[in-house]
């Protein structure tokens, strides 16, 4: 009977240590209404992109990829960031490589999605430390590398959003942004229309403390791994993993 046992208990010890693995591929919980993608930013190259050297708005992802493609780079992931204005310039701080391109926006009470509070910041630093946290509790320090404001938040300390309600009517395709109890990004998109309550709790099964919604119906995810090729679109901040 013990020789039985041992087995199942071996299989059942090591669950956890492959449902969060460090590999790109980690697996996620199914749901067929959702698309999502794990980066590890120690193994994976994880960069922001919305002007090129012409300074033109790269708009989509079939302009990165040509981009790219052009200087022998792969695009093997890739996303919408944070929201944008009308002329495509990012609503919000963001930094590319380093360098502050659009200053931090601290307005509370304003229209829109952008300003429902708290509304947050997804940034990663040097060091390959992926943060999503509150506008209000962002400190800014030289270290960042890439940073996009956006919101509101979704996840908030492991709670969904107060605001959101459940069998909410308002539905539309919404991505977002979590960090995996492992440090690991987590990105995932609806494929249909879906309301917030619903989209949040994707991030919340995974065990996110903290998640930031980045668009709605304009959003977009390219990921030929698990053939879903979205090129079309128009966008201010792209986020995409490259290989070199």
């Amino acid at each position: 009977m013990k020789q039985r046992l041992r087995p199942c208990f071996l299989i059942l010890w090591m669950l956890p240590m492959c449902f969060y693995s460090s590999d790109s591929k980690a697996q996620t919980i199914e749901d067929p209404n959702i698309i999502s993608y794990v980066v590890n930013l120690k193994k994976q190259t994880l960069k922001f992109f919305h002007k090129n050297d012409l300074g033109t708005n790269f708009g989509n992802f079939q302009s990165l990829r040509e981009t790219l493609e052009a200087s022998n780079q792969k695009l093997r992931f890739a996303m919408n960031g944070g929201m944008y204005l009308n002329d495509g310039t990012p609503q919000g701080l963001y930094i590319e490589n380093g360098e502050i391109l659009k200053d931090l926006d601290t307005t509370k009470e304003a229209y829109g999605n952008f300003y429902l509070q708290p509304n947050g910041i997804f940034y990663f630093t040097k060091y390959d430390e992926g943060v999503v946290c509150k506008t209000s509790e962002f400190e800014l320090t030289p270290d960042i590398l890439y940073a996009t404001q956006s919101g509101p938040m979704l996840v908030i300390n492991s709670k969904i959003h107060s605001a959101f309600v459940k069998g909410s009517k308002n539905l539309h395709i919404r991505n977002g942004v979590g960090i995996l109890p492992n440090g690991h990004l987590l990105f995932a998109m609806s494929k249909d229309l879906i309301n917030l309550y619903d989209f949040v709790e994707y991030f919340q099964k995974h065990g996110c403390n903290n998640a930031l919604y980045l668009d709605g119906y304009v959003s977009r995810m390219f990921l030929p791994e698990k053939n879903w090729e979205q090129l079309d679109g128009q966008f201010g901040v792209i986020i995409a993993e490259i290989e070199q």
